[in-house]
């Protein structure tokens, strides 16, 4: 296994010292309170979220392939892990359970990358079309803002699933469990952090916010008026743990870690291949895969929970000059200095902040422009996406991931099952043969018929296939040649090959012959291989359109156009 961080090293460039410095800074600056943030998300003590910061950035250094993504909390794991550890641990009610079954479900998402590396599976990625991706994204966007709206207006409540906690936060509300103060506080970091994101998105809202917040709660006194603070965290780094979990609750942990490192990968590989266009670099995803699974499974040992790359946390780190993974090794220094010798340096951070860092993050996942271009591009894919928003939002989010992962397969099983299909004509003044629903005005000659199947023919399409060509049959008068432009075909299955020579022998009892254009050299050898007998009729195949339909020309006595 390579070890991308140690060859980093070796290459590194002494100008870029002063610019991963000042990156990394800033990075922390922002790490520090999106960690505590998407760690409670995560029903996890906010203190985890600082220790699978530095395990993750740590790793991720010595074994990611990139040199500049960030690795850390997210708030789209968030909701996944809270609907993984907290049916099997909150009816006991102790915080250290659900840590120890968080850092189990790490370890799990990060075996799971690296045997998928091992077996080169970084193709898993791409389950997840865009559309779907979209609606699930939107769906997750909605169900985080939603459960933290309690948070944000000083209460709390047991609820679970969209629908649920939108009508608990109202009875709530109604019933007068909001803290004004808590309110105050919330909208006010909240309404900062989208006010400097909207006109000054140099200017890293999210500190400034907590900063602002902060100050507030201390010359206020927000929390004798009911306002929960983060208080003093505990002193010290993580010691090195191997968390356990009932032997009963792994079947349980292990589906939600599935999810997990579907949706960590996806959201990585994208992340780096938008990133790695910018800088040239070349996106390879088995070692994107060993980079996430070592930074789970180390965060994991440490008292952390699964991890994912940040497209915000990445482009802030861009944008502040980062040129290696010094930046995030730079980063988790802060954070564990700030553990050592300064525990309580966020002592006042009020909690209807950290609900509001959420909620931004939350409303950074929704995309609903490109909902709309969907809309306007293709309905079937508007569809595919609102179906995976409604899987998530109202069944939840482990539920609607695996929603999201089925529909993607169907529309890939449906793409295969109905491919395009047409008839080809001759259009004057344009060379070649061309689907004649794009050219009206295509010229077929009388008793030929040029059929293109645009797919592979398989078993899951070969009646279809032969229903079509049985339908041109069936004309008044029938064709004497059926051509089939083969050249989109990619591959022919036992099945089709099966299907194609009973085809043809039927055809043939009526005086009908059929032909093959421009099949892939692949594609017939496989047929050899299958050793059907219509290969034998070397009439049936032709390499190009055209001479299959000169030789139906001169075989019909049909003279060219000049």
């Amino acid at each position: 296994m390579t070890i991308p961080g140690l060859r980093a090293a070796r290459t590194y460039q002494r100008e870029w010292l002063s610019r991963d410095l000042v990156a990394g800074l800033v990075l922390a600056s922002l790490l520090v309170p999106q960690g505590m943030a998407y760690a409670e998300l995560a029903g996890l003590p906010a203190i985890t979220g600082l220790y699978t910061s530095i395990l993750c950035l740590v790793a991720y250094a010595l074994f990611g392939p990139s040199r500049i993504l960030v690795l850390g909390p997210d708030s789209a794991l968030g909701s996944m892990i809270a609907a993984t550890i907290l049916p099997l641990t909150a009816a006991n009610g102790d915080p250290s359970l659900a840590v120890a079954y968080a850092s189990v479900l790490a370890l799990m998402v990060g075996g799971l990358m690296l045997l998928g590396a091992l077996a080169g599976l970084g193709f898993i990625a791409d389950l997840l079309s865009k559309p779907i991706q979209i609606g699930y994204m939107n769906g997750l966007a909605l169900t985080i803002l939603v459960g933290q709206l309690p948070k944000l207006f000083g209460f709390s409540t047991e609820a679970d699933g969209l629908i649920e906690e939108t009508v608990a936060f109202v009875q709530g509300v109604a019933a007068g469990e909001a803290v004004v103060a808590a309110i105050g506080i919330g909208f006010f970091s909240l309404v900062l952090m989208l006010v400097l994101g909207r006109w000054l998105p140099a200017v890293p809202g999210v500190l400034v916010a907590v900063i602002a917040a902060m100050v507030v709660a201390f010359a206020l006194d927000l929390a004798a008026q009911g306002v929960k603070l983060v208080g003093v965290l505990p002193s010290g780094l993580p010691p090195f743990t191997i968390p356990r979990a009932e032997l009963g609750d792994l079947p349980l942990l292990a589906v939600g870690a599935v999810g997990i490192a579907v949706v960590s990968l996806a959201d990585t590989i994208s992340t780096s291949s938008a990133f790695a266009a910018r800088t040239g670099q070349e996106v390879r995803a088995n070692q994107e895969m060993v980079g996430i699974g070592t930074a789970n499974i180390a965060a994991g040992l440490f008292q952390g929970f699964p991890v994912s790359t940040s497209g915000s946390r990445t482009a802030v780190a861009e944008r502040a000059g980062a040129k290696s993974q010094l930046t995030g090794l730079v980063g988790a220094a802060v954070i564990a200095v700030m553990l050592v010798l300064v525990p309580g340096l966020l002592q006042y951070l009020p909690q209807p902040t950290l609900a509001a860092i959420v909620i931004v993050a939350s409303m950074s996942l929704a995309d609903i422009p490109a909902t709309r271009r969907l809309w306007r591009q293709r309905k079937t894919e508007f569809g595919l996406a609102m179906a995976a928003f409604l899987g998530v939002a109202l069944l939840g989010v482990l539920p609607g991931i695996v929603v999201a992962v089925t529909l993607s397969i169907l529309a890939v099983f449906r793409r295969a099952w109905d491919p395009y299909r047409t008839v080809l004509g001759d259009v004057p003044g344009v060379a070649g043969y061309h689907d004649i629903r794009m050219y009206p005005g295509a010229i077929q000659l009388p008793g030929l018929v040029i059929y293109r199947f645009d797919g592979p023919l398989i078993f899951a399409n070969a009646g279809t296939f032969r229903e079509e060509i049985r339908g041109f049959a069936r004309a008044d008068p029938p064709p004497h040649w059926i051509v089939v432009a083969a050249e989109p075909m990619t591959d022919i299955d036992t099945t089709a090959a099966d299907m194609l020579e009973e085809l043809d022998d039927e055809l043939e009892e009526r005086g009908i012959h059929l032909v093959f254009a421009e099949m892939k050299d692949a594609v017939r050898q496989k047929i050899r291989d299958y050793g059907v007998d219509w290969l034998a009729d070397r009439d049936a195949f032709y390499p190009t359109v055209g001479k299959a339909v000169k030789a139906y020309r001169e075989l019909s006595g049909i003279p060219k156009p000049h």
